[in-house]
């Protein structure tokens, strides 16, 4: 695509340099070549950008520059996502609909136009797979998984797995499961990492919702609803019957128990935990404010308790 092309899809200006210029792919600036687009958010880091071998760079508007070389320059409010939504602009067009010889598909599941399954996938029965999805090696989709349009499953990812439910007979001590018959559903635009697993309903269903990214690593139970365009870190573990709301951000290693609830546009910290039965949001809240600890609430309530306690132990600890 030529540099015309790329501000014609996605905005911005092009302040410096030929339209005609063609770039082929994004990089970053060290590494970049004489076709590559690369972008800077700064002042230094537009200096470095500028001096490389990048053939444009994406700039906040005003960035104080020199130019010595006559590179591209496109000004964009957010040069990081205008470069990321280049970079997809740019990827080679996806395979058609293409089926590894080794991935098991039931003759039941319904695949969408331009889907790719790689190497060692099962796909169970009454499987649905919507348009451009994409699913890894080894990932295991069990029967009644649905898939949006445009979904990745990155490798070794297991959907639809039973959930951990069981009832206790209190008189001989043993565990019988509770019906595990529901669904899984994944809207458009659903991303989820290696190896993350992700059960099925009970009686209903589990549902992850449009635009979501989930990492490497994490665990989401049974009945879960998670909202809209959610970002959800390695290692986090979501208990069964828990909702998350739209545009919440949660962070590695974060534990939510069962039936609890994290509101929209909440920012839950690293290692923080939300107790079973809980809800957390932004109520009275400033934006941005990330909770954190457990139970998690507000970062700066947390460090004040932490000051107060190291104080008090730093006293207990003088000599009479």
């Amino acid at each position: 695509m030529t540099l015309g092309q790329l501000i014609e899809e996605l905005g911005g200006s092009l302040t410096q340099g030929n339209a005609d210029a063609h770039i082929e792919g994004v990089n970053s600036a060290p590494q970049a070549g004489p076709t590559d687009l690369v972008f800077a958010e700064d002042a230094d880091s537009a200096a470095e950008a500028l001096t490389g071998n990048a053939a444009a760079v994406v700039l906040r508007p005003n960035t104080p520059i020199s130019n010595p070389f006559e590179k591209g320059i496109i000004e964009s409010p957010n040069p990081r996502l205008w470069f990321a939504r280049a970079a997809k602009l740019l990827k080679p067009a996806p395979a058609p609909t293409s089926i590894h010889p080794s991935a098991v598909v039931d003759p039941s599941a319904q695949l969408g136009r331009n889907v790719l399954i790689e190497a060692g996938a099962v796909i169970g029965a009454d499987v649905h797979i919507g348009d451009a999805c994409h699913i890894y090696p080894r990932v295991v989709l069990y029967p009644g998984t649905t898939l949006g349009n445009r979904v990745v499953i990155h490798a070794g990812a297991v959907l639809g797995a039973d959930g951990f439910g069981y009832v206790r007979d209190s008189a001989t001590g043993s565990y019988t499961q509770f019906p595990q018959q529901g669904t899984l559903v994944l809207e458009d635009d659903v991303e989820i990492g290696a190896n993350t697993t992700i059960d099925r309903g009970a009686l209903a269903e589990t549902r992850i919702r449009r635009g979501t990214k989930i990492d490497n690593l994490v665990h989401i139970g049974h009945n879960c609803d998670i909202g809209e365009d959610v970002v959800i870190a390695a290692l986090t573990g979501i208990s069964g019957s828990s909702s998350v709301g739209k545009g919440a951000i949660i962070a590695g290693q974060v534990g939510i128990g069962d039936h609890a609830h994290v509101g929209p546009g909440v920012i839950i910290g690293g290692q923080a935990g939300v107790l079973s039965g809980k809800t957390v949001t932004n109520d009275g809240l400033k934006p941005g404010t990330v909770l954190w600890g457990t139970p998690a609430r507000p970062l700066k309530q947390v460090l004040r308790e932490l000051a107060i306690l190291a104080r008090q132990a730093k006293s207990r600890t003088r000599p009479e």
